[in-house]
Order: structure tokens, then C-alpha cells, then sequence
């Protein structure tokens, strides 16, 4: 009996193909691993000033930190009790001559050589707010604060579908305050996060959301996370129209990374957080997916949006 082929799938599919062929993206043999062209790297470029300049009137603290947290920082975070499914580890080889052979023959032989490398103090930034919450220990100052951040990202979810990559960037803005001025930053950055992506002719609504969490308890969290409306996501189609792909993620965690980082208000409470994501790739490829390859014959509107 013939397996029955899943439409949106092969939609996805076909998508990342046409990518592929048209040298926006290149293949490296991992799924959901892609090297970037000229273009599609101009692109990306573009798309994130775009998101820097919606929110430069805020004047946010700018960090930038490189794509790996603090061993210790991601322990505290929680991150491995609801994602261990997505993160990653970074080991390094620490052993002598001897280690090193075995090493060695393991390779020839095609064998497991993962055991002479320990992991090191450092893991993959599964999201580019991470290495903030612990810059942000301690007393905040009247009002709070609200940073600007941008990295790569890595989150081990092999896909075919080219908007589901393992590793990707995300610009976000941190707002880290009173829980009634954090709540009224994110409302405010839902109308935002609308005209942002109508600003680039993308075809996107709003949805109440919920992070993929781990195991049968996480099935419980979701619920929660969208009874509460803690998560919202614009999404708009990427891969398919049938299934579209979130492009701004809005969250409120409530106090969960004041009390793990000891983040208190100037009046002494734990500090709320809230974040608003920009998938910068998945952006990209909505621009791609939406008007065409040729950016040439992309609307005036998105081409004056982006400065082409």
C-alpha cells in the first residue's frame, strides 16, 4: 500500500528546493543547517535594521553577545526542564596522548569518539534574550529596562522545512519592570508587530500561542501558557499556506526569570519580563515566499521599507 504524502509537507519541501535553486540558500547535508548567499544575507541585513529602526524611538540598551550562554546562567534558567529536546551542548576535548589515540581510532574505525570530549562551560544560545537576565540581576533602576539584543540561535529541530532551521538569528527587545508597565509594553508591541509586517506587505495575523514543551506535563503548561495568553505570535506563510510559520513571538514570563536571576523592581518585588522575537530568516523568507525572488520586482512600498 502506497504511504500517503502529507500536502503541507511536500509544500515545505518544495519550497526549501526552490531556495536551493535559486541560490538564496545552500544546502551543507544537515537538515535545517544552510549556508547563506550574498542576497539572501543583503536580506536579512535589511529585514534587521528594519526591525532596530521600529524600535529606536524606545532607546533601548544595545548588547550583543556571542551565540553561547554560560553553562551555570542556562542551568538556572529552567531551559532543561521544558526543552531538553532543543538545546545544545558544546564539548570540548580535554584528554592527553592516550585519549587523543583512542580518539583518533575511534574515528578510523567509525566509531563513538563523543566520550573524549566533556562538555565545556558553554552551551548554544536557544534564545537571544538568554545572556541578558543575568546582566539585569539586582535592583533595577525607576522604570526598569529595556534592552535590544540580536544573535544567532540554535535549537535542534532537523527539518526539511526551510523555515524551521536549527540554527537562526532572532532580534528581540527585553522589558524587564513592574508587572503593570512590562504587560503594557507587550500590548503595545502587538499593534507594532502588525504594522511591522504589514509596513512589508506580508499577508499575517495574530494568534494566541504556546511554546513546545517537553513530555506529557508540557502538554499541560501549553495549555496554561495559552489559558493565561502569555504567548501571542504573528504568523504569516513561509512554507505553506495551509500551515503558517510565526515570524514575531510576543511572550510574558511573569516573574519565572526575576525569581532565577533575582531581578527586583526598584520598589523591591521580584520584576516581571516580557519579549518581543523577530525571526530574521523566517522574515526574510515570508519576503521571498510572498513577492517573489526576484526583489527587483518586489512592491515599492517593502522595497522603500527596506531601503532597496
Amino acid at each position: 500500500m502506497a504511504t500517503a504524502v502529507d500536502p503541507v509537507l511536500t509544500t515545505e519541501r518544495e519550497f526549501s528546493s526552490r531556495l536551493l535553486r535559486h541560490g538564496l540558500l545552500i544546502a551543507t547535508g544537515v537538515p535545517g543547517v544552510y549556508g547563506r548567499s550574498q542576497e539572501f544575507e543583503n536580506t536579512i541585513e535589511r529585514v534587521d535594521r528594519f526591525v532596530a529602526a521600529s524600535a529606536a524611538g524606545d532607546r533601548p540598551e544595545v548588547m550583543r553577545f556571542p551565540p553561547i550562554v554560560n553553562r551555570a546562567h542556562f542551568e538556572r534558567s529552567g531551559y532543561l526542564k521544558s526543552f531538553p529536546h532543543l538545546a545544545g551542548s558544546v564539548h570540548s576535548f580535554a584528554g592527553g596522548e592516550s585519549a587523543h589515540r583512542d580518539l583518533l581510532r575511534a574515528v578510523e574505525e567509525g566509531g563513538d569518539w563523543s566520550a573524549a570530549l566533556p562538555h565545556a562551560d558553554v552551551v548554544l544560545t536557544p534564545a537571544a534574550c538568554y545572556p541578558v537576565y543575568p546582566v539585569l540581576s539586582g535592583i533595577l533602576p525607576s522604570g526598569g529596562r529595556l534592552v535590544d539584543v540580536m544573535s544567532y540561535c540554535f535549537r535542534h529541530e532537523p527539518s526539511d522545512d526551510a523555515g524551521r532551521m536549527q540554527i537562526f538569528r532572532m532580534h528581540e527587545h527585553i522589558r524587564a519592570a513592574d508587572p503593570e508597565s512590562v504587560m503594557a509594553w507587550r500590548e503595545a508591541w502587538i499593534e507594532r508587530a502588525k504594522a511591522l509586517t504589514a509596513a512589508l506587505g506580508l499577508d499575517a495575523r495574530l494568534d494566541v500561542a504556546s511554546d513546545p514543551f517537553f513530555g506529557r506535563g508540557g502538554k499541560l503548561l501549553a495549555v496554561s501558557q495559552r489559558d493565561q495568553r502569555l504567548k501571542f505570535e504573528i504568523v504569516t506563510p513561509v512554507g505553506s499556506d495551509e500551515t503558517p510559520t510565526a515570524i514575531i513571538s510576543l511572550n510574558y514570563h511573569q516573574d519565572h526569570f526575576g525569581n532565577r536571576f533575582h531581578i527586583h523592581s526598584a520598589n523591591g518585588n521580584v520584576a516581571h519580563t516580557a519579549c518581543v522575537g523577530f525571526g530574521l530568516e523566517r522574515i526574510a523568507l515570508a519576503l521571498y515566499r510572498q513577492h517573489g525572488f526576484s526583489r527587483a520586482n518586489w512592491r515599492p512600498s517593502v522595497r522603500e521599507a527596506l531601503g532597496l
